[in-house]
């Protein structure tokens, strides 16, 4: 790392706002674990911890330019705390929502919206092959094979940015046409 490990954080960060990703990667060295510890002590997924750490250093890398940080431990410790009680929020209300509407989806599913659901699963698969080969073999590995960014990144030997650039292009696009798809409805 050509001796970023002696450097302290305020040199890091400024080097960060500068976009260099040594500096970047050195605080995410630095960091990572005791992010992760604090996710995983609150929530007891492994899974789920990692990808919050991965979220807040992805935050810190997209937005290197536009915040003002006084103490990177703390900053980076309190948006690990708020993304946790987010994603808290979020699985609580998801089984509430289970919980209270389980059997009456059950019984609404008719014939007529199996079709309506295949018909729309049909648009997304052909929208999906129109994605450039890159994008559609990383999206492809996201979601039929369940492959985290990383892993992706390292089958195809690319960083875990252009993973996480790719899929996000790839869900604008189908986020596009399923809009476009809904207003017809």
């Amino acid at each position: 790392m050509n001796g970023y490990q002696l450097y302290d954080n305020k040199i890091l960060l400024r080097l960060l706002c500068e976009g260099d990703e040594t500096a970047f990667t050195e605080l995410y060295h630095r960091y990572w674990k005791s992010l992760f510890s604090i996710a995983y002590n609150r929530l007891r997924e492994m899974q789920t911890a990692e990808d919050i750490v991965h979220d807040v250093f992805a935050s810190l890398w997209t937005n290197r330019q536009k915040i003002h940080i006084d103490s990177l431990e703390n900053y980076l410790a309190t948006a690990v705390k708020y993304m946790v009680l987010a994603r808290i929020k979020r699985m609580e209300r998801d089984r509430a929502f289970k919980l209270n509407t389980g059997s009456e989806i059950q019984e609404d599913v008719t014939v007529e919206n199996k079709v309506h659901f295949k018909r729309i699963l049909e648009i997304i698969e052909l929208e999906v092959e129109k994605l450039p080969e890159k994008c559609k073999l990383i999206f492809k590995y996201s979601r039929e094979q369940g492959m985290p960014a990383k892993d992706i990144a390292r089958v195809m030997q690319i960083s875990p940015k252009t993973v996480e650039n790719q899929l996000n292009k790839a869900l604008r696009q189908l986020k596009l046409v399923a809009k476009s798809f809904l207003n017809l409805l």
